[in-house]
């Protein structure tokens, strides 16, 4: 099996709200939608970021928990660290909780938002050659 993701689901309590966030509020259009369940949005060339409603998502998933830090984060990696604070800027417009950018021991400059579902995106300057790894 070759290691590669084509999409990523985040199961949101609501998805009208999630879709304000992402498509009104960072400007994200979407590719396909169906009302009240889904709303997809290419987030690079062979990757969708789907936004499936709660309701829906248990018909096929069962039971869906919420609650704490999710154990994991999502990542834009941008060009530059003005960047970086321009994203940032942008979510906490949105309606994100923000989490302001700093220095890392790394080397990058990056910080994180939380969306109104609890997930938690790093916003991220990289200058190693993996930093590389962004859409235009």
């Amino acid at each position: 099996m070759d290691p590669r993701v084509h999409l990523i689901t985040l199961v949101v309590a609501d998805l009208e709200r999630a879709r304000r966030f992402y498509v009104q509020g960072l400007g994200w259009p979407p590719a396909f939608e169906v009302s009240g369940d889904v709303t997809m949005i290419f987030v690079g060339e062979k990757l969708v970021l789907s936004l499936w409603a709660e309701s829906a998502a248990r018909a096929e998933i069962g039971e869906v928990t919420r609650g704490g830090t999710l154990p994991f984060t999502l990542a834009h990696n941008v060009a530059s660290p003005q960047e970086v604070d321009a994203v940032l800027d942008a979510a906490r417009a949105a309606g994100a909780t923000v989490h302001p950018a700093e220095q890392r021991a790394w080397g990058g400059y990056s910080g994180y938002f939380t969306d109104p579902d609890g997930f938690r995106w790093e916003i991220a300057y990289n200058p190693h050659p993996i930093g590389g790894i962004r859409l235009p």
